[in-house]
């Protein structure tokens, strides 16, 4: 595993929008530049969506307007629908994420339809997208598991993905999003998804709820997936899964890659930094055992 792998930080997003405090706009902008700074290339900033169901992300156009686009950076943001594709482009976004789901429990708790109507409701945004230059990012999410549904067939997540595949996303980010999976099941949908969609083009979206995401993150490096999607501090949950954490911890992915001499270039110092000053704005500790660890072996340098 000398190669490289590609770190999606979806904590100004994934992360945060799913945490109790509103973080101001200008704060977000701080954390998206810290985490840049830190080499963390591609950043999810924000989400066009109603500000009554996800007031967390309410400035989100601001946000992106306000980050520092440099050349090595590629901005993403959550879009449910043609409206908020519209707020979107207007704030000049360039990627754009659509989001459907495995279980048909989670599609209509999360977004108030079937898996097949939230399908029709993002394919006129992607067709708008495609013919506007905006590449387009799609998430399947609960693809180990439902709140709702329980065990999901891996054949339920290889027709979703398959879709926004042939729809013309350039890749496919698979979400773990209750934190359920195990490395066997992990492995095994990743062998399914990758018969449509090649290996290449697919993402691991794993939360870390029962401990095994970092485990499941390196199965599916063992088949050849090199795209990990992860969230500074481990910030963020799940609404509709109590209990459930956030993505798996930026720092505790890097902290493994590095010991199996995979390149990330990503800094650790930096990176430990952005994490420590979005945690004290929310008022609570990271929950990377990476940071905790080493914020406490600094506290007891210092003493």
């Amino acid at each position: 595993m000398s190669d490289q792998v590609r770190i999606v930080e979806v904590g100004p997003r994934d992360g945060l929008q799913n945490e109790k405090t509103q973080v101001s706009v200008e704060a977000r902008v701080a954390f998206i530049e810290a985490l840049l700074d830190a080499g963390l290339h591609t950043v999810e900033v924000g989400a066009f969506v109603s500000p009554k169901a996800i007031p967390q992300m309410i400035g989100s156009d601001e946000v992106l307007r306000r980050v520092s686009h440099r050349a090595d950076g590629e901005f993403h943001v959550l879009v449910p629908n043609e409206k908020g594709y519209e707020a979107a482009r207007a704030a000049g976004a360039k990627v754009i994420a659509v989001f459907g789901s495995a279980s048909e429990g989670f599609s209509h708790a999360n977004i108030n339809c079937s898996v097949a109507e939230s399908i029709e409701r993002f394919k006129p945004v992607i067709a708008r997208a495609r013919a506007d230059g905006v590449k387009v990012r799609g998430y399947v999410s609960c693809v180990l598991g439902c709140p709702f549904d329980g065990e999901i067939r891996p054949q339920a997540v290889v027709d979703v993905a398959k879709v926004l595949w042939s729809l013309g996303c350039y890749e496919i980010s698979l979400g773990d999003t209750i934190g359920v999976g195990t490395p066997k099941k992990a492995r095994e949908l990743l062998r399914a998804v990758a018969g449509d969609v090649p290996m290449a083009h697919l993402a691991m979206h794993f939360h870390d709820t029962y401990g095994q995401a970092l485990a499941n993150l390196y199965a599916g490096l063992e088949e050849g997936a090199r795209v990990i999607d992860s969230a500074a501090g481990g910030l963020g949950g799940c609404p509709y899964a109590p209990g459930a954490t956030g993505n798996v911890a930026t720092e505790d992915v890097v902290y493994m890659l590095e010991g199996l001499s995979v390149a990330t270039g990503v800094d650790m110092t930096k990176l430990l930094q952005a994490t420590n000053a979005i945690s004290k704005l929310i008022g609570r500790a990271p929950v990377s055992r990476v940071a905790t660890a080493i914020n406490a072996k600094r506290r007891a340098d210092s003493e």
